[in-house]
């Protein structure tokens, strides 16, 4: 059945947190699943920035191959809501600047951490299973996800920049991609998603502009 990738992107976006499946070391051929912080590149790729001491990291450091699980938010019937599962592998990240700013701003409490023994990993996608609705689901191939649009770093940052000043209070721009806007109100995470996917600086820049007016 024919679902919609875009929608699959918003849920990645929107769900504030997600279940994070890695291979157990401790229990041979048993998954290990943890809540973790969602927090996606402009890429659409979950980033992770984990504990050396915690299980799941010792699992990621010895096999890469993990799941991720993601239910649309404040759902209230988990089998009519939409869900996400990517499977893909864990790669060992050094961030630059803009990704940890990126980070930080979705999870600000998590500056701390840097400090310590956290290391941050990135998930690449091998495959998404996405079920829209009861009845509606289906595959899509890392192939397809790969071409998905992306923002880069300069971009997001001219994009973030032509929003200071215009935001009313309580509201607060966590990331910015090619198919929305991450933001917080208040403290709850939302998700304003763009008509169309981005096609140009000039574009995306006049569907910012729109959507900040909208909010004033």
């Amino acid at each position: 059945m024919r679902i919609s990738t875009p929608h699959a992107v918003h849920l990645l976006h929107a769900a504030p947190f997600a279940t994070l499946a890695t291979q157990a070391i401790n229990f041979p051929g048993h998954p290990y699943a943890t809540p973790v912080p969602n927090v996606p590149d402009a890429a659409h790729c979950p980033l992770l920035l984990v504990s050396a001491l915690a299980e799941h990291t010792k699992n990621l450091l010895a096999d890469p191959k993990v799941s991720l699980s993601y239910v649309e938010p404040r759902s209230t019937d988990v089998q009519a809501a939409a869900r996400l599962t990517l499977v893909g592998d864990a790669e060992r990240l050094d961030p630059d600047d803009a990704l940890v700013e990126r980070y930080l701003r979705y999870q600000p409490d998590s500056a701390h951490y840097l400090e310590l023994d956290f290391m941050f990993f990135r998930v690449v996608p091998k495959r998404l299973r996405f079920i829209e609705g009861i009845g509606r689901m289906g595959w899509i191939e890392a192939a397809d996800w790969s071409l998905l649009p992306a923002l880069d770093a300069d971009s997001e940052r001219a994009a973030l920049q032509e929003l200071t000043g215009r935001l009313p209070d309580g509201v607060t721009v966590l990331g910015i991609d090619t198919f929305g806007i991450d933001l917080r109100r208040g403290e709850q995470r939302a998700r304003h998603a763009f008509g169309e996917p981005w096609a140009s600086p000039a574009v995306l820049a006049a569907m910012i502009a729109h959507w900040a007016a909208g909010l004033a």
